[in-house]
């Protein structure tokens, strides 16, 4: 492997980043009400007042102009919050290099780096950002929580991002994790078919959690060495929504060592405050297949496994399913009749943001 780092950046950067513009269309839902009534009702993660201040400092624009609480939204508006600089939580942003070739990267991202921004923290400490920074044009085709490390896909070209994007949607992408799960597993392997959907949250609004009116989702756990009070699985994806292995896990009654958001059932605590980012839980994406996007060569990368997860290689082996021949992939995303298997898309950034307690 070959750690990179971002000239001038230091592992743990404390400076202030550039700011965003949040920009949302405004709909039938808020059309006819005031700036200040849509962004306390649909942006709850900031209080009336704070709006208001926000508002009052000319953060808020409307249709690119300053505007006035009491402005009356029609649908088609474009409402922007100019955010200004914040300093970003502390994160390791340095990255390894796994594989390179003209077309893909596969990088080893460190726990703690979320992929891309999430919950109005994070923006310049981002793999993304820092991919960007070191390989211009190269970004993830998909992601892992910020808790989790190990191997990340990324496409060099626009070619290269739309073969991948269809590959995941069609299924023709292998993700195989290990983690740490607490208990004594009762069985060999268990498949967890909870769905996945948005839940309350105090501070971000929602979280995805195990919801009975939410999304298909499905997770095989395969036990590969069972320890005093708890076991090490090795976990495959079949479906992709956020947090999946965490909720599938704890929805199974064995959570991953280190969390603390989901409990028992796959849902937070009511009330809980804690955020998907907060936990340490012991989770390491150890291996993503793929058919090559220029080559259609079946390639395969491994991330070698941090040393709590470290279990004899023969264990691994044993449970997968090895390198099969590559997946029938479609040159476009969008040809009908094909097997899809449901993969949560990468979102443009949403209005949160972390308020001081």
């Amino acid at each position: 492997m070959i750690f990179m780092n971002h000239p001038g950046k230091t592992p743990m950067d404390r400076s202030l980043n550039q700011g965003y513009a949040y920009t949302e269309s405004i709909d039938g839902r808020s059309a006819g009400s005031t700036v200040i009534e849509h962004l306390s009702r649909a942006h709850r993660h900031s209080s009336h007042d704070r709006w208001l201040k926000r508002v009052g400092a000319g953060e808020v624009r409307l249709n690119g102009f300053a505007v006035t609480s009491d402005r009356l939204l029609k649908r088609g508006d474009r409402l922007t919050w100019m955010r200004p600089p914040w300093r970003e939580p502390v994160v390791p942003l340095g990255f390894a290099l796994l594989y390179r070739d003209d077309d893909v990267i596969v990088v080893a991202k460190p726990r703690g780096l979320p992929t891309v921004p999430a919950g109005g923290r994070f923006l310049e400490h981002t793999l993304v950002r820092q991919m960007l920074r070191r390989f211009p044009g190269t970004t993830p085709v998909h992601r892992l929580d910020a808790p989790t490390s190990g191997a990340v896909l990324c496409a060099r070209t626009e070619p290269a991002r739309r073969f991948l994007g269809g590959a995941f949607r069609t299924g023709g992408v292998e993700r195989i994790y290990l983690g740490l799960l607490e208990g004594r597993a009762e069985q060999c392997s268990f498949v967890v078919g909870a769905p996945i959907g948005p839940v309350p949250h105090p501070l971000l609004g929602d979280v995805h959690a195990a919801e009975r009116g939410g999304r298909r989702a499905e997770t095989l756990f395969e036990v590969v060495e069972q320890r005093a009070d708890s076991f090490v699985a090795r976990i495959e994806l079949h479906s992709g929504r956020p947090h999946q292995i965490r909720i599938h896990a704890a929805w199974a009654g064995h959570p991953l060592l280190g969390e603390n958001l989901y409990l028992s059932g796959g849902r937070p605590a009511p009330a809980s405050r804690a955020r998907p980012t907060d936990c340490t839980v012991h989770l390491h994406a150890w291996r993503i297949s793929f058919p090559h996007p220029c080559t259609r060569r079946w390639t395969a990368v491994e991330c070698p496994p941090p040393p709590l997860l470290s279990v004899p290689s023969g264990s691994l082996a044993a449970g997968s399913k090895g390198e099969p021949p590559p997946p029938a992939v479609p040159k476009s995303p969008t040809l009908e009749g094909e097997h899809r298997v449901d993969v949560e898309p990468m979102v443009a950034l949403r209005w949160t943001v972390e308020e001081p307690s």
